[in-house]
């Protein structure tokens, strides 16, 4: 009897310790106590699980130079890495996702295992919802003549703001989301893409009912053509000449690709249940 019971201690306490340790980060105009919820129940499902709620560049800090805040965060993940060296994940929230995708692209030797990308403009941002208390006239359509300028491109939004009706000036001036996705080749591209196939896991999160990322098939890598249709990614060219390995990922099986209607996007993080659904069963 008591070897059974031991052994069943056993058992509990090695399920606790096989979940690997998870970094959230926040997303814009907000900051990491706005994860609280997400990381309480991380904590309850999965009890003895790390989890670092990263509070770099709170509030109005998030809008800041998106290469910046990069620089920050991928120096956070390298010391993470060095704490963990059997792997951890990284889950990113809204503009959080696309920075901390580019951070684990920026370190090529990194030791994230799984990335999560929750509701991210990983393809682009056209649509100003999100942006009304800071620009309470902004109009998306004339929105690039802001955000493709050099300050516009002091701000995050102006990294990633993906105009499908203003390519030229797009890849001319935008100094962040060209160069992640590898659209504009530089001297980082090679390293660009290793970051991302070194991955075992990614899993793009989004929904039709999300209201803010638009389209909100960019959390997925598809985008807008010129007339406002969304090619998917597999029909883009960062899928099609694996610009950045989602081909590769894809045919390994390592890439994934969650729908979830019905989810606005300030409730990705703060519904229980979409949690349990979403998230939940890639962090193991």
């Amino acid at each position: 009897m008591r070897i059974g019971c031991w052994l069943i201690l056993c058992m509990f306490f090695m399920g606790t310790l096989a979940y690997k340790p998870v970094v959230i980060l926040h997303g814009i105009l907000s900051g990491a106590e706005s994860m609280t919820l997400l990381v309480r129940h991380i904590e309850k499902l999965h009890p003895g699980t790390v989890v670092y709620n990263c509070d770099e560049f709170p509030g109005w800090y998030s809008l800041e130079n998106a290469w910046r805040q990069v620089a920050q965060i991928r120096d956070y993940i390298d010391r993470i890495g060095k704490l963990h060296p059997d792997g951890f994940i990284v889950l990113g929230y809204s503009q959080g996702g696309l920075l901390a995708r580019a951070a684990i692209q920026s370190l090529p030797d990194h030791k994230v295992t799984t990335f999560i990308s929750l509701s991210s403009p990983q393809a682009g941002q056209y649509g100003t919802s999100f942006l009304h208390l800071i620009f309470p006239d902004l109009a998306a359509k004339t929105a690039f003549e802001l955000f493709y300028s050099r300050v516009g491109q002091y701000t995050s939004v102006g990294g990633y703001w993906n105009d499908p009706h203003k390519q030229s000036l797009y890849m001319n001036y935008s100094e962040f989301l060209p160069l992640i996705n590898n659209e504009k080749i530089s001297s980082n591209s090679t390293s660009f893409k290793m970051g991302m196939v070194r991955l075992d896991k990614v899993i793009l999160i989004g929904g039709p009912d999300d209201g803010v990322i638009t389209p909100w098939q960019s959390s997925h890598f598809s985008y807008f053509d010129d007339s406002l249709d969304v090619i998917p990614f597999y029909e883009r060219g960062i899928y099609i000449n694996d610009s950045i390995g989602l081909k590769t990922l894809l045919e390994a099986d390592k890439l994934i690709i969650i729908v979830k209607p019905s989810v606005h996007h300030l409730s990705w993080h703060r519904n229980k249940k979409v949690i349990n659904e979403v998230i939940m069963p890639y962090l193991d």
